[in-house]
């Protein structure tokens, strides 16, 4: 009876053991981006087919608060013109006027979307996927230009905002459309089959703070995206059912029926 139960015990801690490695699998992707109308959907795929998986910057995998508190320390402040004031939670942030010079900034992500592209076995949840966001910049003089970058994150379920790629530098013109920012993402590791939504932060060149951000709160474009990670999403799946005298299946059967017999050894004696 001892050996009975050692055996079960050891199945619930392999099993145990197996739920716990396959929990703690860091995120892994492989993104590329650049402005939407540099590129076709057919040469972005290409272009993510060619790009190393083991390529990613040091942010992916972490937080949202860690990345802030990491930018706080690294980034380089340069002394703005104005105080900026930011309201995230609307999607824009706005550098209010100084007293000196009566000089005004503002950012905005006027929109954003996605568009599912890779499901191999067709269970309706995707491993590649595209976000395409505009962002705009107006001030007081009409300059109507900054140079900017985006940090993309996946949040599952409502959980923690989880980095997945930070977008080159790219230039924003006013209230343009021509300046539409395309990331294409295959997710490679540790993304389970689940809902996920999409939060898009934008900061502007040489400073930490963010000055426009847009998310599943703003539309429901990046909102509840049916994701997996390539390795629950195989491309060819194949089933055999085949019956030989001495391998495969059946010598795996002798083995789970010896140790059956074993086990009623054991308890009888």
């Amino acid at each position: 009876m001892n050996k009975t139960l050692t055996t079960a015990a050891l199945l619930a801690i392999f099993s145990t053991s197996t739920v716990a490695s396959e929990s703690a699998t860091n995120h892994q992707t492989t993104s590329v981006g650049s402005v939407k109308q540099t590129w076709q959907q057919t040469q972005a795929i290409e272009q993510l087919k060619t790009v190393e998986s083991t390529l990613k910057n040091s942010f992916q995998g972490k937080t949202r608060e860690q990345i802030l508190s990491l930018k706080q320390q690294q980034v380089f402040k340069q002394t703005r013109p104005a105080q900026l004031a930011s309201n995230n939670s609307a999607g824009n942030a706005q550098a209010n006027t100084s007293s000196a010079n009566n000089w005004y900034r503002s950012f905005n992500i006027y929109d954003g979307f996605s568009q599912l592209i890779e499901d191999y076995d067709e269970d309706g949840f995707y491993q590649t996927f595209s976000v395409t966001f505009d962002a705009d910049v107006i001030d007081t003089y009409h300059i109507d230009q900054a140079n900017v970058y985006a940090e993309l994150y996946l949040s599952k379920n409502g959980g923690d905002w989880i980095h997945y790629y930070t977008t080159d530098i790219f230039t924003i013109y006013g209230e343009s459309e021509n300046d539409q920012y395309e990331v294409y993402t295959t997710l490679n590791q540790g993304y389970i089959s689940d809902n996920y939504d999409v939060l898009i932060d934008l900061y502007e060149v040489g400073y930490s703070d963010i000055v426009a951000s847009y998310s599943s709160d703003n539309t429901n474009a990046l909102y509840a995206l049916p994701l997996e990670s390539s390795n629950y999403d195989p491309d060819y799946v194949e089933y055999h059912s085949e019956s030989h005298g001495h391998g495969g299946s059946n010598s795996l059967f002798s083995l789970g029926f010896l140790i059956s017999l074993l086990l009623i050894r054991k308890q009888l004696t």
